[in-house]
């Protein structure tokens, strides 16, 4: 937004990288568990789980390494939009609205931000491979294709909601 003439400069968010380390060592520890399971052969089912949590929690190890290692910020907010890292760029106008969702597991949750856009298939014909392919997962629990972690930013999504709406007047929060 502009202030007397002035457009406000971006609001940009690091990753949390205390966070990010306590990810990789956490697919690294499943990486060695698998590693275990496959090298204990105790029965079919501990060799099927290392089968499937080598490769699977390796490839995640290797993802979180990588954001490590790229040092750019997790998210910038401006006038035009946001950028982030996984979803890409986001214009103000391709935004309907934005809320925060909370997906439970058992004992634990995962808040998200979640850009509710006015046509999602424009923005999945552009969005990064990784945002296309998970789309049809999030829209299954009733997500759309547009979620942001919250667990990679180094402030609540409260936060960046407040930020969101100082750039962008009027925007939309869902309850």
């Amino acid at each position: 937004m502009i202030n007397d003439g002035v457009p406000l400069p971006p609001t940009v968010y690091p990753l949390a990288k205390g966070r990010v380390w306590a990810m990789l060592a956490g697919a690294l520890l499943f990486v060695a568990a698998g590693m275990g399971f496959l090298v204990a052969h105790s029965s079919v089912k501990m060799t099927v789980a290392g089968a499937l949590a080598v490769p699977f929690f390796g490839l995640c190890a290797v993802i979180i390494g990588q954001r490590l290692l790229r040092n750019r910020p997790e998210l910038v907010l401006d006038d035009a939009g946001i950028d982030h890292e996984r979803l890409g760029r986001v214009g103000w106008d391709e935004i309907a609205a934005v809320q925060i969702r909370e997906q439970r597991v058992r004992n634990a949750s995962q808040r998200f931000i979640e850009l509710v856009l006015h046509d999602p298939d424009a923005y999945l014909a552009r969005a990064p491979k990784l945002v296309r392919r998970t789309a049809s997962m999030n829209a299954r629990l009733g997500f759309g294709p547009a979620l942001m972690t919250t667990n990679t930013l180094p402030v609540p999504p409260e936060t960046i909601l407040d930020a969101m709406r100082r750039h962008r007047p009027g925007l939309a929060v869902q309850r």
